[in-house]
């Protein structure tokens, strides 16, 4: 592994386990879209999309991209060291249990740690899924850290600018869906499909649990015809799988519109609504226990 040359006061922190001084670091009131890798050797370590302000002086994450943290207690078995997965460089502390975020944990990272990549610089793919209610594929998706963000939204129809009242008569062929960007190195196509059919049922036309119409229908829009072709493949293999028919339809995506603020991230903002307790929160549950996001 090529690892990059560390200045002396990069080594006090990354090698010897340091802790740059609070409110002092590059990356503290920071909030520009992007990925945060490590100083040393490169690997991704977290997305902006799950970065808050904690108040606490260090750049704090409430999740790590899947896979790229080890976490590690300290001698004292006070706190949990947390390094690079794949050098090994000191990254900070994880703490739990504060109730900071709904993910309910803080990692508390050095600025030194980690070097900043922008968005516009990544390759990003986007995918589009409908799958019935979009708050629940939306909570559904955003579990996942290879998943640089999720947006609900309209697509599928002919109608510009649709409301949500116009959406919801049915009357616009649009469908409820997200607009996903992922990082193809942290999650694959793949994944992400046998996530979209493991939260929904897709052999209801137009129907999903209690939501009847076609903005309730089982759609994937793709940005090119790779995506297309593989889903295309993927379902024929997963046919085998389910009893009925499946109906998902496949489609180039033409044209998305974002859906109203106020549904955007529902989920984790209404959390004690009976909607997301009785029918999102069991779903959430349901897809933690097969994926382990």
């Amino acid at each position: 592994m090529k690892l990059n040359k560390l200045t002396r006061q990069e080594e006090d922190i990354i090698v010897r386990k340091g802790t740059e001084p609070p409110f002092t670091g590059q990356y503290g009131n920071f909030f520009r879209e992007g990925k945060y890798v490590c100083r040393r050797c490169n690997a991704p370590l977290y997305l902006s999309r799950d970065k808050f302000d904690a108040h606490c002086g260090w750049p704090s994450f409430d999740q790590e991209i899947k896979g790229r943290v080890k976490r590690i207690p300290d001698a004292d078995g006070q706190r949990t060291e947390i390094q690079c997965a794949a050098c090994g460089a000191h990254l900070g502390h994880v703490f739990l249990g504060e109730q900071m975020t709904p993910k309910n944990a803080r990692h508390c990272v050095n600025s030194l740690s980690m070097k900043f990549i922008p968005k516009e610089e990544l390759k990003l793919e986007t995918i589009v899924f409908g799958g019935g209610c979009f708050w629940c594929t939306e909570a559904v998706f955003l579990m996942f850290p290879g998943v640089f963000s999720v947006n609900s939204g309209y697509a599928g129809g002919a109608k510009e600018n649709p409301t949500y009242h116009e959406v919801s008569s049915g009357s616009t062929g649009h469908a409820e869906v997200v607009k996903i960007e992922f990082g193809p190195k942290e999650i694959s196509l793949k994944e992400l499909l046998e996530i979209f059919f493991a939260a929904h049922d897709p052999t209801t036309p137009n129907r999903q649990g209690a939501d009847f119409g076609s903005q309730y229908r089982s759609i994937i829009l793709c940005t090119n015809e790779k995506q297309k072709k593989e889903a295309e493949k993927y379902i024929k293999a997963a046919q085998k799988e389910f009893q009925h028919p499946i109906v998902t339809e496949v489609d180039n995506l033409d044209k998305f519109y974002p859906a109203e603020g106020y549904h955007m991230h529902y989920y984790e903002n209404n959390r004690n609504q009976p909607y997301c307790r009785l029918v999102i929160g069991p779903k959430i549950e349901k897809i933690k226990k097969k994926f382990n996001p």
